[in-house]
C-alpha cells in the first residue's frame, strides 16, 4: 500500500474528514516518525510493531562492476520488528 492508497483508504473509511485533512494527518504522523528517528529515539506501537536504528560500521566493500574495494562508512539504517499480535494475524490469512 503506498501513502496516496493509505490516504485514500482513510479518507473513505472517514468521510467527516476531507481528503486533504486526512492527507495532512498521514504527512504529520510520518515526519513525526522520522524525526523520532532523526534523534535515535525508538518507535513502539504495541501490538503493531517497532521501530529502531540499527548501527553498521565502516567495512571494506567491492564495487560490482570493477570488482575495486571501496569503503563503505558507517551508518544507521531503520529497522522494523513486527509485533506479536501483527504477527499472529498475518499467520492466521495462511
Amino acid at each position: 500500500m503506498t501513502k496516496s492508497e493509505l490516504i485514500a483508504k482513510l479518507a473513505v473509511r472517514f468521510p467527516q474528514l476531507g481528503e486533504r485533512d486526512t492527507d495532512f494527518a498521514v504527512r504529520m504522523i510520518l515526519d513525526a516518525m522520522t524525526a523520532t528517528l532523526e534523534r535515535g529515539d525508538r518507535i513502539e506501537t504495541r501490538g503493531f510493531g517497532s521501530f529502531d536504528l540499527n548501527y553498521r560500521p565502516p567495512r571494506v566493500g567491492r564495487n560490482p562492476r570493477s570488482g575495486a574495494k571501496v569503503m563503505v562508512a558507517e551508518k544507521c539504517v531503520p529497522h522494523f520488528k513486527a509485533g506479536k499480535e501483527l504477527r499472529e494475524r498475518v499467520d492466521q490469512r495462511n
